[in-house]
């Protein structure tokens, strides 16, 4: 199950204090047995320490070692002499992928725990019980303190404590690049924008962090973005030689450099909040990684998520503590998301032009196909014409008349009525009919434009109007006409009456 914010209470033996259970280093000033020579540190630092950022990286302080730094000039050749050689003593049994054995303190630590959540003695009442409850609450919650006892200072609940309940297990891709690739991280706090419009003075500074040295070269590698306005640069470093022969400089080397308490205040002025070495894990330390669940992580849960990987030999089961590493990876996932549509984007530009130049390619492939059967028909007429020059006067020959006689045999099926002349021309009937119907359905399909169908629209609507206007007028007279008749037909009998 990769994700489970209901982790038992089964994982009270593994160490609360780190957050990668069993992977952090403790105080010790010997080499591990798998140094990558960095810097000598002390207290707990592991891969998921306290003082690490909650990024998941590979090569960020695998183990703590001894080592010289920039100017030792202990090394030789090709050996990156300004960064000297790494002097190491490795002591079996300790180290990242180490178990630690537990101490008194620790396992003060499990009982005072154990004594906050079950009995605690502080009032010596009935309220330690309600005093229990709350403690609990704060362990599940990962964040508090717990109080058991008048004598003895409370418990400090973290996140990482086994009690916790808002823990999932997800997924990393483990990095495959080799040491000798020379490949470092440096996170910066810094836009994308302003990192690669200021990535010449980045390199020069770099370059000055390194000593100056006209013999190393600082080249960037790549530049992503990342959440809450962070950049990724990736940058690696070219030694050359005297001979003129040139090599990177390996990872943990480079990084052990910029890990030193000078080099690395140095980097913080320039805006860098981490740093890590891309180098991948050999097999022993993926198994090891494997075998040793995370502090506070059941390992029946740490079990499921290694049968639930989706790709083992790709991907690596690593823990969530706290709903801030989840809105990380969620940042994250959702900015790994926006370039992956920022790059399908491009693809589908890229195939757009590609299929306007097919096309294009098409066209020209089209008619230079016509330009050439043009051709073709000239140069065969040329040869024609330069063939019947070069024969004129000699008598035909055999071959020639055999081909004229094939030649008229194809000719006389051609024009046989019931060969392929009778089926050309019947061919040649119907196309001439399919012609004149269409054009006569053509010509019955009438298209006016709208300009000139909203003139007709206003040219009859005054024709409309004159009309009516014409209308009135001649009823007004046929009224006028009408009362004149009437007059007339009154004044006739009076002047009957007058003259009898």
């Amino acid at each position: 199950m990769a994700f489970n914010f209901g982790a038992t209470a089964g994982a009270g033996a593994a160490n609360p204090t780190g957050a990668f259970g069993g992977f952090g280093t403790t105080t010790t000033t010997a080499g591990p047995a798998f140094s990558f020579s960095a810097p000598t540190n002390t207290g707990t630092s592991g891969l998921f320490g306290a003082n690490q950022n909650k990024g998941f990286g590979f090569g960020t302080s695998f183990g703590t070692g001894t080592g010289t730094g920039l100017g030792s000039g202990l090394g030789t050749g090709l050996g990156f002499g300004g960064f000297g050689t790494q002097q190491q003593q490795t002591t079996l049994g300790s180290g990242l992928f180490s178990q630690p054995a537990q101490t008194p303190a620790q396992s003060n630590q499990l009982i005072n725990t154990a004594s906050a959540l079950s009995a605690p003695t502080l009032l010596g009442d009935e309220r330690d019980a309600i005093l229990a409850k709350w403690n609990q609450l704060q362990a599940f919650w990962g964040t508090g303190k717990g109080y058991f006892n008048n004598n003895i200072a409370p418990v400090e609940f973290t996140q990482e404590n086994p009690f916790c309940r808002f823990k999932a297990v997800g997924y990393s891709l483990m990095p495959n690049n080799k040491d000798e690739d020379g490949l470092v991280v440096l996170v910066f706090n810094r836009k994308e924008i302003d990192i690669r419009s200021q990535q010449q003075q980045l390199v020069e500074s770099l370059h000055k962090i390194l000593g100056g040295n006209q013999t190393l070269t600082v080249n960037v590698e790549g530049v992503k973005t990342m959440p809450d306005d962070q950049t990724e640069v990736i940058i690696y470093v070219v030694e050359r030689s005297p001979n003129g022969t040139s090599r990177r400089v390996p990872a943990t080397t480079l990084y052990a450099h910029f890990e030193q308490a000078n080099i690395k205040s140095s980097l913080q002025q320039l805006g860098v909040s981490l740093s890590m070495a891309r180098t991948e894990l050999s097999p022993a330390q993926v198994k090891q990684l494997l075998q040793n669940p995370p502090a506070g992580v059941d390992p029946i849960i740490w079990e499921q998520a290694k049968v639930d990987n989706p790709d083992p030999d790709k991907l690596i089961p690593v823990p969530m503590v706290g709903f801030k590493e989840l809105l990380r990876r969620l940042k994250v996932q959702d900015q790994m998301t926006k370039q992956h549509q920022t790059r399908l984007d491009i693809i589908s530009e890229d195939i757009s032009e590609l299929q306007k130049n097919q096309t294009t390619t098409m066209a020209k492939i089209a008619q230079y196909k016509r330009k050439l059967m043009a051709l073709s028909h000239r140069t065969l007429q040329v040869l024609i014409k330069q063939e019947i020059q070069r024969k004129s006067g000699y008598a035909i020959q055999a071959d020639e008349e055999q081909l004229r006689v094939q030649l008229d045999t194809i000719q006389c099926e051609l024009n046989a009525p019931t060969q392929f002349k009778g089926r050309l021309n019947e061919l040649m009937s119907q196309i001439r009919m399919q012609n004149h119907f269409g054009a006569v359905r053509a010509e019955e399909r009438y298209y006016i434009d709208a300009d000139l169908l909203r003139e007709i629209k206003q040219h009859l609507k005054q024709q409309q109007e004159g009309l009516s206007h014409l209308i009135s007028i001649i009823k007004d007279d046929l009224e006028d006409i009408k009362l004149i008749e009437h007059g007339l037909n009154e004044s006739i009998p009076i002047r009957g009456g007058v003259f009898s």
